[in-house]
């Protein structure tokens, strides 16, 4: 059986690489992630076809949300690595205690935005709220009504998780999160409804609803299990989301680039 990775990924984005290949120190050397560390059982074949993947993806990334290279490596905090250190279970996963995004090097394509937004929500959670511990996340600090530092994209933010988890009087949690708690309750589990995941769906969600696809970015949020069970935003849900959150990640762009 061929592995994963050998696949065809589709995409329909610009040619970010003129054609040539690159290597996981060209990522490195681009976006600035704090490492990038590639498994020994690796093959040379597999690191260069990886490296094209998550150069493309990053690149795509960065036009979908209008940002510069610096967001996609969270100013240079962020890890990465792919095929090393991976969790049991997990085909792709965010390490909050090391701020690692990992991919395992057959299985975890389709993951990356949706383990991109869960090592944003951490990173951006001290800049958010007065009080943030060291492996919190925005988005459960918003719904336990941290108080929020004062600055106008923080309350932009805030009005996208508004948006995310409570009804438009802001009384109760909304269709998306209570058709999570229902599933965890079948499951007799706690992990769909969990803030955080809540959040990384309704990225990805966002992400692949774009003219610019790409698969090994983002994919399953259409035709998956969990889409038919109802574990992304509905679609008006979803527009209304990526409204907002692009006006959010626009003019976050905007202020690192000097033009905020």
């Amino acid at each position: 059986m061929q592995p994963r990775l050998y696949r065809p990924w589709f995409r329909n984005g610009p040619d970010h690489r003129e054609g040539e290949d690159v290597s996981f120190a060209d990522i490195n050397r681009v976006f600035g992630f704090r490492t990038v560390t590639v498994g020994k059982w690796v093959s040379k074949d597999e690191q260069q076809l990886a490296a094209n993947l998550f150069f493309d993806a990053f690149c795509d990334l960065m036009l979908i949300l209008s940002v510069p290279e610096q967001v996609i490596s969270l100013n240079g905090q962020l890890s990465l690595t792919f095929g090393s250190g991976g969790r049991k279970h997990a085909s792709a996963h965010y390490e909050a205690n090391t701020r690692t995004l990992a991919l395992a090097k057959n299985a975890g394509g389709g993951a990356l935005a949706h383990e991109w937004f869960h090592a944003f929500d951490h990173y951006i959670c001290p800049r958010v709220f007065k009080q943030a511990g060291r492996t919190d996340f925005a988005s459960a600090s918003w719904l336990e009504k941290t108080p929020l530092l004062d600055h106008p994209l923080n309350q932009r933010l805030a009005k996208w998780f508004k948006l995310l988890f409570l009804t438009d009087d802001g009384e109760q949690g909304n269709t998306y999160l209570q058709q999570a708690v229902s599933i965890d309750k079948q499951m007799n589990s706690f992990y769909f409804a969990q803030p955080q995941e809540l959040a990384a769906r309704a990225f990805e969600a966002i992400v692949q609803n774009q003219q610019l696809k790409n698969a090994f970015l983002v994919q399953g949020t259409k035709q998956s299990q969990e889409a038919q069970m109802g574990l992304y935003p509905a679609d008006e849900h979803l527009l209304a989301l990526q409204s907002v959150l692009f006006e959010y990640f626009y003019l976050l762009g905007r202020a690192l680039d000097g033009r905020g």
